[in-house]
């Protein structure tokens, strides 16, 4: 939120029943353009998200809130998990969603050749899944559009299956370049928020741990940051307590210590 040229506040972004019913039609009509092009016999480029190699750690996660998931990974059980927790208390609904989506991973663009097995998507727990509704915006869609062509018959085939792998690669790789660029904007106007808040405290979530460092997400304002500091027996999902040590506008650095 901006007043003039001020930062004022950040808003999580809330899902309502129309964005639903309109993300469903999307999964939908992916689902059938994937498996369209499979029963022509023809390769397509996928968008997958493979099993979760934390899925133990998700357990964990539900465990704190008395629901005990499957010992292997399994969509479905995740799913209804996180529709019954977003009932129950939708207004921390969010900080959880993001935990888990942390510890889910990134998806990917793959190559499913005829005969082979799609990795399928295992956050929307499908197995054919397609990017193709929305070719103004993404080139992924723009190849799955061009391969329909060929299935019709108006067009010959666009691509070998080399080609395919490469642009998979490529996909993936400018999608993550737009995603830190995107990263990099939220960060400098939350930093900007918060350059005036230096020393105060605030409960906050962890959303990564790893060998690079430990980040935290405030719950008020949904702010992430770094935290120095001695954090080995943090991991994803731990709730802490930290205090603001530095709000770097310019490059989008925010850093916390435990308080």
């Amino acid at each position: 939120m901006f007043e003039k040229d001020a930062v004022t506040g950040l808003v999580v972004e809330r899902k309502n029943r129309a964005k639903q019913l309109i993300e469903d039609f999307m999964i939908a009509a992916n689902g059938v353009t994937a498996a369209f092009l499979d029963a022509r016999k023809l390769p397509s480029l996928r968008r997958v998200l493979r099993a979760p190699e934390r899925w133990e750690k998700i357990m964990r996660v539900a465990d704190q809130y008395g629901t005990h998931l499957p010992g292997e990974p399994d969509a479905a059980a995740l799913e209804t998990f996180l529709c019954q927790r977003r009932k129950a208390d939708p207004e921390k609904f969010p900080d959880l969603s993001l935990t888990i989506v942390k510890l889910v991973g990134r998806g990917e663009y793959a190559v499913d050749v005829p005969g082979g097995t799609a990795p399928g998507h295992f956050g929307l727990a499908v197995r054919d899944y397609s990017h193709s509704t929305a070719p103004n915006r993404r080139f992924p869609d723009v190849i799955t559009q061009r391969m329909l062509k060929a299935a019709l018959g108006v067009a010959p085939l666009p691509y070998t299956i080399a080609e395919l792998n490469e642009l998979a690669g490529h996909c993936t790789e400018k999608e993550d370049d737009a995603t830190k660029v995107e990263r990099q904007v939220r960060k400098s106007a939350a930093a900007l928020l918060l350059s005036d808040r230096i020393g105060e405290r605030f409960e906050a979530i962890v959303t990564g741990a790893s060998a690079k460092g430990t980040w935290v997400r405030l719950f008020d304002p949904p702010v992430e940051g770094r935290l120095d500091g001695n954090t080995e027996a943090l991991d994803v999902g731990d709730r802490t307590r930290v205090k603001l040590v530095r709000a770097d506008v310019q490059r989008g650095f925010i850093d916390f210590v435990r308080d």
